[in-house]
């Protein structure tokens, strides 16, 4: 029997193996791991659904593979024929063209059942196929002997969907216009003197492609501020110890957070998406905050959930263990999926004003400075008060200036107005 990569999810259903957690004659249990698979920004440990006596490993640490890539054999089954990844290119090597490991179309999952008949599902599904011209041959039955149930229809139907969309897309784009991408030039860089070359990782080619992504389908324009927080940093620093003792640090991240959340429910149109299918725009009722990560591996961007019921002690605490994990690469897929808005602070790096760019399918995002010490005019009167760059860029298309100003504004406001009875314990 052979042990398959299954599909992991939208967008995800390929990526590179960085651990191999088996070998040859271990016993296994349904649901232990196997693998972990660096896809995108996250690494996923990928589990056997089957037991039985490891009789090989089909792959090795480097290899790229896609769902349906046979990962290992079981004893007791002559399985399928492995679909073989490509090696890993030598260090010193240019990196390689991607070699696609399921030419299938994404509608078309290889099903579990070949029979010359239908596979096995209720005539309730079997009814609704026929009225829909579906043809459940097509259809990856997820039950046992592949039998299909209404979640399997759906997420074909789904597929379906996803597929016709890029279709009208690519339709819309005019042969030759000026959207289309230019091939790409190979460079001899040689020629000028010393190179060295290296494969850029998984992680920054899915950093690169998304980055490409919302530059290119977005109109984005960012709004610039600086906030007063001169009694908020004293604030902290008052309670910073009590902080401490419970195990956590009370940052400015922690306070900006919690401003943030109740701008975002003045101004509830920062906290949307647009549904570009439909020509919708979906207004969320939760506040999931994506918080940038600056890792050795690249940016990294795990979600702190429901930001509006945390408290700023909770928040603190939330902020060291995301941090730590993006860190420690033990982010999962679902630890960076279902952002609302994102924050990226380079405050504690250095730097000013800052354009981010939006974290696709989000409409803004939020940028932070380094705080500096600036003369100011208060009642009249010069002083020098603590003033940190505050940044947000927006979609265009769903967000305009005026409300722009309007948003910026009132979330330096909210900064600014905390008082000892928000941060004591």
């Amino acid at each position: 029997m052979d042990i398959k990569l299954p599909h992991l999810g939208e967008g995800s259903d390929s990526g590179v193996v960085v651990s191999i957690l088996v070998q040859p004659g271990d016993v296994l249990s349904p649901g232990q791991t196997i693998i972990e698979l660096e896809s995108g920004k996250a690494v996923a440990p990928i589990p056997t659904e089957q037991g039985g006596k490891v009789a090989s490993i089909r792959v090795k640490v480097g290899d790229k593979i896609g769902a349906g890539a046979v990962i290992l054999s079981l004893e007791g089954g002559a399985g399928a024929p492995a679909v073989e990844a490509p090696k890993a290119a030598a260090k010193t090597a240019a990196p390689a063209a991607p070699v696609p490991v399921d030419s299938k179309p994404e509608t078309e999952e290889p099903a579990d059942y070949d029979g010359p008949m239908a596979p096995p599902c209720s005539p309730s599904i079997r009814k609704l196929s026929r009225e829909l011209g579906l043809d459940l041959r097509k259809i990856k039955g997820s039950e046992l002997g592949g039998r299909i149930v209404m979640g399997d229809l759906k997420g074909y139907i789904q597929r379906l969907e996803r597929a016709l969309a890029q279709a009208k897309a690519a339709a819309a784009t005019p042969a030759g216009g000026t959207t289309a991408r230019k091939p790409a030039i190979s460079i001899d860089f040689a020629q000028w003197g010393p190179i060295i070359k290296r494969p850029m990782s998984m992680l920054r080619q899915t950093i690169a492609q998304r980055m490409l992504e919302s530059t290119s389908t977005v109109p984005q324009v960012t709004q610039f501020d600086e906030a007063d927080i001169t009694s908020l940093e004293a604030l902290r620093k008052k309670h910073a110890a009590a902080y401490e003792a419970r195990g956590t640090r009370l940052t400015l991240t922690s306070f900006v957070l919690k401003a943030l959340v109740s701008t975002l429910k003045k101004h509830p149109i920062f906290n949307a998406s647009i549904d570009d299918t439909t020509n919708e725009i979906v207004n969320k009722a939760y506040h999931h905050i994506g918080l940038a990560v600056d890792t050795e591996n690249g940016l990294m961007v795990p979600v702190i959930r429901n930001v509006d019921h945390r408290t700023l002690l909770e928040l603190s605490q939330d902020i060291a263990t995301v941090a730590a994990k993006a860190r420690d690469r033990k982010l999962t897929l679902d630890d960076m999926k279902g952002g609302t808005f994102t924050v990226s602070n380079q405050g504690g790096i250095g730097g000013g004003h800052f354009t981010p760019i939006i974290n696709l399918p989000e409409v803004a995002i939020l940028g932070l400075g380094r705080s500096a010490l600036k003369p100011a005019i208060r009642e009249g009167k010069v002083e020098a008060r603590l003033l940190m760059p505050v940044a947000v860029t927006y979609d265009h298309r769903l967000i305009d200036g005026g409300s722009a100003a309007r948003f910026i504004t009132d979330l330096s406001a909210a900064i600014t107005a905390f008082t000892d009875n928000d941060v004591k314990l």
